[in-house]
């Protein structure tokens, strides 16, 4: 179980340290609204003006003025120098025993009001949220392609000692973060429900690795299946009556699948090596998966009703890490072969048919590929001689965004 579970660990782990990042914006302003931010609050919040902005930047439909703008928030004067902008977005933001937030849509040029609207939560913590949904909401009043992503938790695994981790709840920025899952080593989180309220985790803390379901909001949760050797739940059918889980029941790791409905379980690749991370493709009648089939860790490609596999990718000697949205494959590919410095790992978008690959990154380690739920952004991790950073690519406008982050080691995220 340790040798299964360490070699899974050495594919997937990313160290992050506290570092700093930049903020990375792929110009492109043809099809950008330009937009200035005003803040109309009592004492200005740098960090809330910052998710603001980077709400706007990645969400690929706005030109964001990156400048500090103070004015009143009621009145519908514009500042002379704004009036060449598409809109303005005044805002005031309250802070005290829990977040209010009230903003106003103005046309830049004549300062008609467009769009009003306030947002109140009992928590301060999470502030990030009002942020994303203030700018998720404007984003849908201007009819621009949804991108309520910005709403959605990130769930991650971090090493907090020795065999002890904690599984944790995240905005997109990491600007929030509550860990709610602590004690023995469970890891391998992945989201059970399209509404975020439930999710699936392994449990090390038994005899055997047991796969759990706990809604996070009661903290009720039930026992879904044990096994020797290994277990993780790599993906969810789309309907979420079938799982995708990686097993090692005769000590070596293959793919099943789990009927919830049933209890029975499907065997779907049968290798003496490592297939591992199943992800649905092709209407959920094949999976994706990495196997080290050729002497190397690659990404494959197998119907679940049928023998045959096939390889996706043609190139590169490690390819550790995949996801899936649809037929889109995203996946990490080592580029350099260090035996004691760092190795390069980029990304690189393909179809599950093997076609129309092309780079997302070029540049530092780039792991933990992940789709948002919508399929138009990928998440990963990124980590450079700049330092480590929360990456976000927005695959129609080729936008990216960085955030520092100063976690403990990630073993996992779902998103």
């Amino acid at each position: 179980m340790r040798r299964l579970l360490l070699l899974w660990t050495v594919w997937f782990t990313t160290n992050l340290l506290a570092v700093d990042a930049t903020l990375k914006i792929e110009k492109d302003v043809e099809q950008r609204a330009r937009i200035a931010l005003v803040d109309g609050s009592a004492e200005h919040h740098e960090k809330f003006f910052d998710i603001l902005l980077s709400d706007l930047k990645i969400s690929g439909h706005f030109l964001a003025d990156g400048n500090v703008y103070k004015g009143s928030f009621s009145d519908g004067f514009i500042d002379p120098k704004l009036k060449s902008r598409d809109y303005l977005l005044k805002y005031n933001l309250q802070l005290g025993s829990g977040t209010t937030l009230y903003i106003r849509l103005l046309r830049g040029a004549d300062g008609t009001e467009l769009f009003k609207k306030s947002y109140s939560i009992p928590d301060t913590a999470k502030m990030p949220f009002v942020a994303h949904k203030a700018i998720s909401d404007i984003n849908a009043y201007l009819k621009y392609p949804d991108i309520s992503w910005l709403n959605r938790y990130v769930v991650f695994t971090r090493y907090a000692g020795k065999q002890t981790s904690e599984i944790v709840l995240a905005d997109y920025t990491f600007t929030y973060q509550k860990p709610i899952i602590r004690g023995g080593l469970n890891v391998f989180p992945k989201w059970a429900d399209g509404n975020q309220r439930t999710l699936y985790y392994t449990s090390y803390k038994g005899v055997l690795p047991t796969l759990y379901k706990i809604d996070i909001y009661t903290g009720n949760k039930s026992k879904i299946i044990s096994s020797e050797g290994m277990l993780v739940c790599s993906d969810v059918s789309k309907d979420y009556s079938k799982l995708l889980l990686t097993m090692a029941p005769h000590g070596h790791a293959d793919i099943y699948e789990l009927d919830l409905s049933t209890g029975s379980k499907k065997r779907v690749t049968d290798f003496h090596g490592i297939d591992v991370n199943g992800k649905y493709v092709d209407n959920e009648k094949s999976i994706v998966f990495i196997s080290n089939r050729l002497g190397y860790a690659n990404v494959f490609r197998k119907a679940i009703d049928a023998p045959a596999v096939s390889p996706v990718v043609y190139h590169g000697r490690n390819n550790n890490a995949c996801d899936t949205h649809d037929n889109k494959v995203v996946y990490s590919s080592r580029e350099s072969s260090s035996s004691f410095g760092s190795n390069t790992f980029n990304l690189y978008l393909t179809s599950s048919r093997g076609g129309d690959t092309r780079p997302l990154t070029t540049t530092g380690s780039n792991q933990f590929p992940r789709f948002s739920q919508d399929g138009s952004v990928v998440l990963y991790i990124k980590q450079s001689s700049r330092g480590s950073a929360i990456g976000y690519i927005n695959l129609a406008s080729s936008q990216s965004l960085l955030f520092p982050v100063s976690i403990n080691k990630i073993q996992s995220i779902d998103w």
